[in-house]
């Protein structure tokens, strides 16, 4: 019991202190070790994650600055996590700018605060990581963690062209992932806009299927961010 082994001396002093019985010490004992415990896993997490540079908690999130899409209350249901304990999607359609990506990674570190595995990566890089998992021991590795994961985050489908052969694998494992792992999506392109996506009308009927049943599905709507504000975009690259 290391975490209960550092905190001991304190909470001797606090037992002395406040007259607690042998019972609660031993249960304040006990608490220690597990929120020790539950930290050091919940670091491990996040790091496992792969989390882009200065994540966002959702409270930060302003929906008023959209013009639709999402309210704050669908925002505080999808942060509840019900979805994502029945296996379910979600998917945040819209143009560039309007926070999709924020969500999701909010929605990501709100999972990994409460104990879930979760792992993030761009589209672009998921493809690369599926093209070459058979042959590179760093992206096989990855893979296998992905697929092991609670959540799965891919964000930015249809910015990047993907092939035909790309498009099967990126179906493979989304199939593997139904009703098994859940999964958010954030993309530029409606659904009716994913056959050019994936080159295939049964392809992408297929994919869309198996993605949007249990969905929860938002399209977002109104002006960039960064065209709005651009002055706080320009602090976070400095």
């Amino acid at each position: 019991m290391k975490h209960a082994a550092k905190a001991l001396p304190d909470l001797l002093d606090a037992a002395e202190r406040n007259g607690l019985t042998g019972r609660e010490l031993v249960a304040s004992v006990v608490a220690a070790e597990t929120e020790g415990r539950f930290e050091r896993k919940r670091k491990r997490n996040y790091a496992a994650a792969h989390f882009p540079p200065n994540v966002r908690d959702l409270s930060e999130f302003d929906p008023s600055e959209l013009e639709g899409g999402i309210t704050a209350s669908q925002i505080a249901q999808l942060a509840e996590l019900g979805w994502l304990d029945a296996h379910g999607n979600v998917l945040l359609a819209g143009p560039p700018g309007l926070g999709k990506t924020m969500i999701a990674l909010g929605l990501g570190l709100r999972a990994v605060d409460e104990g879930y595995t979760v792992a993030y990566e761009k589209m672009e890089s998921l493809v690369r990581l599926l093209d070459t998992a058979g042959t590179d021991r760093k992206a096989g590795f990855r893979m296998r963690h992905l697929r092991k994961c609670n959540l799965v985050i891919v964000d930015e489908i249809g910015y990047t062209p993907i092939e035909k052969a790309q498009a099967n694998r990126f179906f493979s494992f989304v199939s593997d992932a139904y009703e098994r792992t859940s999964m958010v999506f954030t993309t530029n392109k409606e659904a009716v806009e994913w056959e050019e996506l994936v080159g295939d009308r049964t392809l992408a009927t297929a994919m869309l299927d198996r993605i949007l049943h249990h969905a929860r599905c938002y399209s977002l709507r109104g002006e960039s961010y960064r065209l709005k504000h651009p002055e706080l975009y320009a602090a976070e690259r400095q």
